[in-house]
C-alpha cells in the first residue's frame, strides 16, 4: 500500500529534458505496480498525450481530464477514466492542456491546483503517478508541488548528469518555495545498451554522483516497448514476457521495497 496510510503517496515521473523514457516509464511502471495488487492513478499531464494514447485512450473534442482538474478544479472522480488495466486508471490529457501554463498565471493558488484536486480523493489509490511535461512552467510545476517524490528517467548518453544537474536544482527550488516535503523517490536509467560502452561509462557517472538514489534495474533498449505505444498498450500488456516488461517489472519491485522501507522509517520516527 502506499506510504501515507489513507491516502495516495503521490510520485511525479520528471526529466526537463525530452527523450528520456518518462511517459514510457510513467505507462509501464504504472502497468507493473498495478500488477502488484496495487490502486494506481496515472494523470497525464504533458500536452502530447502520450501517457493517454499508450492506453488507447482517444483524445477526442469532449474529454475530460487533466486540463479541467488544473483549470476547472474537477475532482478526479470526474475526470478519470478505465484503462482496460485491472487496478489502474487514467486522468487523460487533451489538447487544451497546451495553453494551460498562459491560463494558470491569473488564476489564485495557481501552483497548487492539481494539489487541491488530488487531495479530494487521493484516499482511493495507493500510488498516483504525475507524468510531467519535459518543460519547466506552471503545469510542471503543479506536478511537483502536488507530489510526495520525484522519479527520474535518464538516458544513457553524454548530456545526462547535466541535464540532471538542472532537475536537482529545480526539485531544491520547489523544496524551499512551495513543497518543503519533496524528495528524490529515484534515478533510472534508459535505453540502456550493454553493447555501448558510452552506456557504461554514464551508468557509471551517474551512480557515483547519485549513489543509492539510483535503481538497481535499468530499462534496456527494446522493439517491444517502441512497439507498444503504437498499439494502445503499455508494454506489459504487448509482450509480457520481453526484456522491457520484465525490466519493468523489477522496477516496480525495487520502487515497492523503497516505499516500505520509507513507511517503516516513519511510523519509528
Amino acid at each position: 500500500m502506499g506510504v501515507i496510510l489513507g491516502r495516495a503517496r503521490v510520485i511525479a515521473v520528471a526529466n526537463q529534458k525530452g527523450g528520456v523514457g518518462k511517459t514510457t516509464t510513467a505507462v509501464n511502471l504504472t502497468t507493473a505496480l498495478a500488477a502488484c495488487g496495487q490502486r494506481v492513478l496515472i494523470i497525464d499531464l504533458d500536452p502530447q498525450g502520450n501517457a493517454s494514447t499508450g492506453f488507447g485512450i482517444e483524445r477526442r473534442g469532449h474529454l475530460k481530464g487533466s486540463y479541467e482538474a488544473l483549470l476547472d478544479s474537477a475532482s478526479l472522480e470526474d475526470v478519470t477514466m478505465e484503462s482496460g488495466v485491472p487496478g489502474l486508471s487514467v486522468v487523460p490529457s487533451t489538447t487544451d492542456l497546451a495553453g494551460a501554463d498562459i491560463e494558470l498565471v491569473s488564476m489564485e493558488r495557481r501552483e497548487y491546483r492539481l494539489r487541491d484536486s488530488i487531495s479530494q480523493q487521493g484516499e482511493l489509490f495507493d500510488y498516483i503517478l504525475i507524468d510531467c511535461p519535459p518543460a519547466l512552467g506552471l503545469v510542471t510545476l503543479n506536478g511537483l508541488v502536488a507530489a510526495d517524490a520525484v522519479l527520474v528517467p535518464v538516458q544513457c548518453e553524454f548530456y545526462a548528469l547535466e541535464g540532471l544537474s538542472h532537475l536537482v536544482r529545480t526539485i531544491e527550488r520547489v523544496k524551499k518555495s512551495f513543497n518543503p516535503d519533496l524528495e528524490i523517490q529515484g534515478l533510472v536509467l534508459t535505453m540502456y545498451d550493454n553493447r555501448n560502452n558510452l552506456c557504461g561509462m554514464v551508468e557509471g557517472d551517474v551512480r557515483d554522483f547519485f549513489g543509492d538514489k539510483v535503481y538497481r534495474t535499468v530499462i534496456p533498449r527494446n522493439i517491444r516497448v517502441s512497439e507498444a505505444p503504437s498499439h494502445g498498450k503499455p508494454v506489459l500488456v504487448y509482450d509480457m514476457n520481453c526484456p522491457g516488461s520484465q525490466a519493468y517489472i523489477h522496477l516496480a519491485s525495487e520502487v515497492l521495497r523503497r516505499e516500505r522501507r520509507l513507511f517503516a522509517g516513519a511510523r519509528e520516527s
